[in-house]
């Protein structure tokens, strides 16, 4: 079985740099986004974009996706990038594409997507909630994943964007009276020492568990106060 890469604690900075508050696991991302735009016929005119599971081959070359709608791709070209660091693996990604055949597409842009897996709260040394911006919450139509459109106030420090760090503490798993699981999980947050000038908006995904429980209430600190979201899983 090919191992998915993931991590513990996620840091968000244009220029890749990381703030490290735990001895946990890092993993370095940024959303991709593309700003070409043609309104005839011209490559970009038809191009599709999915979050998706990229599958990487022992050259370290992306040779094929399985997006959140559950839609399989080949890659009439493999892809390269220099965050995939691993071969024989599946990366987490944005892809964007245009479909050539049933089944192919040609990749104009991918990107790596941050992904959290939900980590017992005793195992955390610090667990800031400092708030941030929610743009969008769902469960992927497979049920492995919670996505999150988050927004991030930033700025510039000494001529470098400020760094933003994430992690997911899962408090408890509650048993209800109808014999059901529900885990409680809250999104943590340090905004470090970035100012908040602008907003960048980040995609995260949530991994949740083989072992998975029937429903996951998610608590995130914001900018108006605590939000609560209950997924059913299923």
């Amino acid at each position: 079985m090919k191992e998915m890469n993931h991590n513990f604690f996620s840091c968000l900075s244009s220029l890749f740099a990381c703030y490290q508050p735990l001895a946990l696991g890092i993993l370095l991302f940024a959303s991709c986004e593309t700003d070409s735009y043609d309104k005839g016929e011209g490559k970009y005119s038809q191009m599709q974009g999915d979050f998706a599971e990229l599958t990487v081959n022992s050259q370290k070359e992306g040779v094929s996706f399985l997006t959140d709608e559950g839609e399989q791709y080949k890659l009439a070209t493999p892809v390269t990038s220099s965050w995939i660091q691993r071969p024989d693996t599946t990366y987490r990604a944005i892809v964007y594409f245009n479909e050539t055949t049933q089944g192919e597409a040609e990749v104009m842009a991918v990107g790596q997507m941050g992904v959290l897996q939900p980590i017992e709260h005793w195992r955390f040394k610090e667990q800031p909630q400092d708030p941030l911006g929610v743009e969008s919450l769902w469960l992927t139509r497979n049920g492995k994943y919670i996505n999150m459109g988050l927004l991030l106030k930033n700025g510039h420090v000494d001529d470098s964007e400020g760094v933003h760090a994430l992690g997911l503490c899962r408090d408890t798993i509650m048993v209800n009276p109808d014999q059901t699981r529900t885990a409680y999980y809250r999104l943590l947050h340090s905004q470090g020492d970035a100012p908040e000038y602008y907003t960048n908006r980040r995609y995260v995904s949530i991994l949740l568990p083989q072992d998975r429980p029937d429903s996951v209430r998610l608590s995130i600190e914001t900018y108006t106060g605590t939000l609560v979201k209950l997924f059913k899983i299923f």
